[in-house]
């Protein structure tokens, strides 16, 4: 969406305040021994809490409130009862949601306890990645080139990108134009970002792999290669500067 009013640009502050709120709580609340459901129940009762509604249960009809994904998992994993996380793990949390017509979406990796196998570098990077990527976000920016820019760091840090996994417009729906901010170069896209529109821009920073491929269970994602990937993401709106940052409140 574009920003059109100060009422608009409320009503994103709202709903992106609390599908961060949502996010730094479950990533407080999780323990080794618990299993994805029992984080994904703390989350939903969160948005619940706040009167939003889980985006991925109302747009796709997905099996929890967040996607949790753990280890191996890149992206859109459930939260089962049987997933049980343990000390050490890499584990990301995506949280989106909608509160009065408007939606947000953020997401983040973290290890869980101790970093019993050195997860931690691919972590950082990805954060490190994301922010430096948004800090080069403005009206007129080609998108082609944040990519890049994410892949040559990535690259400078030893570690690869997933090119089919892509940021996206967000704001009057969870999946919006532009749909296509890559994590690489894509050449043949001349799309500028545009000033006062609303975007999710997210890293996925991998150790081996450079696609995502659909699990037998119809949701999770997983690397082509294997290894472990690390996601970051912020809904920001655009400006002629320094974007503004909507999801803050992650502390990601």
């Amino acid at each position: 969406m574009s920003i059109t009013s100060e009422a608009e640009l409320q009503g994103m502050r709202r709903i992106s305040e609390v599908v961060a709120v949502t996010l730094k709580e479950m990533r407080n609340y999780a323990r080794p021994g618990m299993s994805a459901k029992e984080v994904d129940e703390f989350g939903g009762e969160v948005l619940q809490r706040y009167g939003a509604k889980s985006a991925p249960k109302l747009t796709y009809g997905f099996p929890g409130w967040t996607c949790i994904s753990i280890n191996n998992e890149i992206a859109h994993g459930i939260p089962h009862a049987t997933k049980i996380l343990q000390e050490g793990d890499l584990v990301n949390i995506d949280v989106s949601a909608e509160l009065d017509g408007f939606w947000a979406d953020n997401g983040g990796s973290f290890v869980l306890g101790n970093d019993l196998h050195q997860h931690q570098p691919l972590v950082n990077a990805s954060r490190s990645i994301l922010y430096k990527a948004l800090s080069q976000i403005r009206g007129g920016v080609k998108i082609a080139d944040i990519g890049k820019l994410i892949e040559k760091e990535a690259a400078k840090a030893g570690f690869t990108v997933i090119r089919n996994l892509a940021g996206h417009g967000v704001g009057r729906g969870l999946h919006e134009p532009p749909e296509d901010i890559l994590n690489c170069y894509e050449r043949r896209n001349k799309e500028r970002f545009r000033k006062n529109s609303v975007v999710a821009v997210e890293t996925f920073i991998s150790t081996r792999s450079n696609y995502a491929n659909q699990a037998n269970d119809g949701w999770t994602l997983i690397g082509n290669k294997g290894g472990f990937v690390a996601q970051h993401e912020h809904t920001i709106v655009i400006t002629d500067g320094a974007p503004i940052i909507l999801t803050a409140d992650n502390e990601i």
